[in-house]
């Protein structure tokens, strides 16, 4: 053990050299000499010198004490060990192996230094030696408490959480006190979900040791998953307090700042990590996702080096990489990348369950299907929720003679009509939110006998994935929620189609692939936004009679509009493209042209306008006011009753230009995808670009980046979030689309072909940019997705330029959105139906998962 300055023998022998040894200490941090003024042969200063500068993390200057202290006795064991144990701070595990082995040959029965070898061994990653040098200690000692300890941190990354807690408690039985091992014993009661445990823990532990900076760090990351999150927030606050420079502290700060949408002090959080510890890759890649998503790219292609570097050298050290699956779509990185890291996190699912005990029984299954097919949907999701306004009708269009549908819920119910709509339409809704343990939640599935149980979180928020490592079924396929592959090899299928995973790609995806006959996507649309599919013409300017995107109402029912004393005539204007191209279905549009009295006129053109009723009895509202009127119909929980308008003069764009629009979230612009959206602007000018301030944080970045690339910021045009109703029919204005290239519009895209406009796509190679590719072949339109980036640009050029071809284009989607699949959820569901049975005769007569396709 290190010789202390406070032990009562030295100071009575040693009086005046401890006073020598206070003087140097003084003149070391007033910045004078010492190593001139110290007894050249005065070994004890020099160890309880490199003591106190050790404990004050001076490191240099306590090697250089440890070093002359050697230099006098080179056979002393403590220094050795204690020098050691600096090598191991600063990083330098090899040398701090080669010293601690020198101390060990000096004194074989030191149970210390046994343990600290062991951390090191630990930490090149020799997890065998740092195994053989903890059990060393403990034959010198059984009741050595740090290497109990350590050990049972050992037991817990390798998945024996039940071995490490059997461990953890020993250590506190030998030291009931010891505050580290109440910590470490937290975190594995964490981990299982025993939340209310852990905390008992994490507070016992700053009970004892109440400066305990990383307990109250953990204890926050544990009120954090409880989501109390101002409960989070003051553990991470305090363990601050208590050590400023506490990287981790700042790391889990900034997550709170940026879970809740606060980017820019999120930022400053990772940056204060990353001044504390440089070598920090959670805070850097948490830090570049907070970057992307205001379009930061300031040294953008370094920042994606270093990020692809991190995750080799991570992946090539079996570590969890610091980019989560559900980013890497984001970012340039190969095929290869993205398994691998889903990989890891397929595998933190399985070691989460392994003390479970709970083997799935195979041969239950081992037997021909009687009865109807089994089908169970497992969401986070059933709730107000962009997989919910997509898929919300699926269970209801399910064939009951053909399936028998089942869903699980993993959040509780929100009270809006998404989830009611699911509660009331599945043949049965089983709430799984209350059970938190994960045994008894996959008894449940279980025991109601699924054959094939579907995941649509993937690696989104609120997933449960360890319910699939467990098996809750025998077949398990991967939908909707989540654009790419689960790394797993307890998801035996990811429900795709051949454009969005060609079979040349399918090397890259853990899963076999499981081809729908047009796309995997689907849109409830016509049950949420029936008013949209026909727009009717207000004419309050000469331009507005032009286009059929200048001024619009959208009603269900037109009859009583059309005969209201307000619209002094209603003519009829027939869209039909003059060229004749046999790919496209061009039936003509008959769009009503309604133009106004001049009363009514000077109400629409007063912005401010909420409502007033027509002398038809139809209600008239502002259609960009509508979140104060209606939140059910704003919301898109129930299609409006009445009639809305809309105008580009709501939203500040000319009514002469031809608008570009992406409503995408700002995180899925990229440098490429970005110029070339300018680069389109430069040949269409008279066109502007219409963004969204998703968040506000990125609207100033995106004017300079504009101007970088010689565009006047004037023609970028940002729009506030929109509520859901509004978001969809507000996409009627925009002329084009242009699509984001490494994450397409998912989503956002089919929103904005149901709003009839037409969106021009760049395909990538990953999930993640072929989604619009997908939806774009189902409904017709494959001509506008391009392979290159001179294509991308040609494409979306000629287009804007081109106004017969833009009419024809909007014209075939005006149909298509009704004749083909891609919004119709009874063919749809058809579909899956039949791919669902050919799934489950695959795996009865072949047993292994294999391509299929229908």
């Amino acid at each position: 053990m290190p010789f202390l300055l406070n032990d009562p023998s030295y100071v009575t022998d040693n009086f005046k050299n401890c006073m020598e040894l206070k003087s140097l200490i003084s003149s070391l941090f007033s910045g004078e000499g010492w190593s001139t003024k110290m007894d050249a042969n005065f070994i004890d200063g020099y160890v309880n010198l490199g003591n106190v500068l050790k404990d004050a993390k001076i490191y240099d200057r306590a090697i250089i004490a440890y070093l002359r202290a050697l230099q006098l006795n080179e056979n002393n064991s403590v220094v050795l060990g204690n020098l050691a144990c600096i090598y191991c701070e600063q990083g330098h595990y090899l040398l701090s192996i080669e010293t601690y082995k020198k101390a060990i040959e000096l004194q074989p029965n030191f149970p210390d230094c046994y343990c600290n070898l062991a951390n090191a061994y630990k930490e090149v990653g020799d997890i065998e030696k740092a195994v053989q040098n903890y059990n060393q200690a403990l034959n010198l000692n059984e009741n050595h408490a740090d290497s109990l300890n350590n050990l049972g941190n050992i037991r817990r990354e390798g998945g024996d959480l039940e071995g490490a807690i059997m461990l953890y408690q020993k250590a506190l039985k030998v030291n009931s006190e010891f505050a580290v091992a109440h910590s470490n014993l937290a975190s594995v009661l964490q981990t299982q979900g025993h939340h209310q445990q852990a905390l008992l823990h994490y507070k016992e532990a700053i009970r004892i040791s109440p400066n305990f900076a990383d307990a109250f760090s953990n204890m926050g990351n544990t009120l954090k998953e409880m989501q109390d999150i101002n409960g989070a927030m003051q553990c991470y606050n305090r363990a601050l307090q208590i050590s400023p420079s506490f990287a981790d502290a700042h790391s889990n700060l900034a997550s709170i700042y940026k879970d809740s949408g606060n980017i820019p002090e999120a930022i400053n959080c990772y940056k204060m990590a990353l001044h504390f510890k440089p070598d920090f890759p959670d805070a850097f890649c948490n830090m570049a996702h907070c970057l992307q998503i205001i379009c930061d790219w300031t040294d953008y292609d370094n920042r994606m080096k270093k990020i692809n570097d991190i995750i080799n050298k991570q992946l090539k050290l079996t570590r969890i990489p610091s980019v989560h699956p559900h980013h890497t779509m984001l970012y340039p990185l190969t095929g290869d990348q993205r398994i691998n890291i889903a990989k890891r996190h397929a595998d933190l699912s399985v070691f989460k369950i392994k003390s479970l005990k709970k083997p799935f029984s195979w041969y239950n299954w081992k037997k021909p299907l009687k009865e109807r097919l089994r089908i169970g949907y497992v969401s986070s999701d059933f709730a107000n929720h962009p997989t919910s306004h997509l898929m919300q009708s699926i269970p209801g269009c399910h064939d009951r003679n053909n399936v028998e549908v089942f869903c699980y819920a993993l959040t509780d119910d929100d009270n809006t009509s998404f989830r009611g709509k699911v509660v009331r339409e599945s043949e049965h809704f089983v709430n799984l939110s209350s059970v938190k343990c994960n045994a008894a939640a996959i008894d449940i599935i279980r025991n109601d006998g699924i054959n094939i149980l579907i995941n649509l979180n993937g690696y989104t928020k609120g997933a449960r994935n360890e319910l699939f490592a467990l098996r809750g079924a025998p077949v398990q396929a991967l939908w909707l929620g989540y654009p790419g592959t689960s790394g797993s090899d307890y998801i035996d299928y990811i429900i795709s189609d051949k454009n969005v995973i060609p079979k040349d790609l399918s090397y890259q995806y853990s899963e076999k692939m499981a081809y729908m006959p047009n796309s995997f996507f689907i849109g409830d649309h016509q049950n949420m936004f029936p008013h949209l599919f026909n727009r009717y013409i207000v004419e309050t300017t000469p331009a507005s009679r032009k286009c059929d995107n200048i001024s619009i109402i959208n009603i269900i029912n037109f009859t009583h509009i059309k005969n209201s004393s307000e619209f002094s005539q209603c003519e009829t204007m027939v869209l039909q493209s003059n060229e004749k191209d046999s790919t496209f279905d061009l039936k003509p549009v008959y769009v009503p042209i309604l133009k106004p009295t001049d009363t009514m006129k000077m109400s629409l053109q007063n912005l401010n306008f909420v409502r007033f009723n027509l002398s038809s009895g139809v209600i008239f509202r502002n259609g960009a006011c509508s979140t104060q009127e209606d939140a059910y119909v704003a919301t898109g929980q129930e299609p409006p009753a009445y009639a809305i308008y809309t105008s580009r003069a709501q939203y500040g764009l000319p009514e002469e230009s031809l608008i570009f629009c992406n409503f995408n979230q700002l995180y899925k612009f990229d440098p490429i995808c970005f110029g070339l959206w300018m680069k389109v602007m430069k040949h269409v000018h008279n066109s502007v670009l219409w963004l969204v301030r998703f968040p506000a944080a990125g609207e100033n970045n995106i004017y300079r980046l504009a101007e970088t690339h010689g565009i006047d910021s004037s023609r970028i045009i940002f729009s506030n979030i929109a509520p859901k109703e509004e978001h969809v029919r507000r996409g009627q204005l925009a002329d084009i689309c242009l699509d984001s290239y490494v994450c397409n519009g998912h989503t956002t895209g089919v929103d904005i072909l149901w709003a009839g406009t037409p969106v021009v796509t760049l395909e990538g190679e990953s999930f993640a940019s072929r989604v619009a590719s997908s939806q774009l072949f189902s409904i017709g339109l494959g001509n506008l997705v391009a392979k290159t980036t001179t294509e991308f640009v040609n494409i979306a050029v000629e287009l804007a330029t081109n106004t017969e071809k833009l009419k024809k284009i909007r014209l075939h989607l005006r149909n298509a959105r009704i004749s083909k699949p891609l919004f119709n959820c009874k063919l749809f569901s058809s579909y899956l139906e039949k791919l669902y049975h050919k799934m489950w005769n695959t795996y009865e007569s072949e047993g292994t998962p294999y391509h299929i396709e229908l």
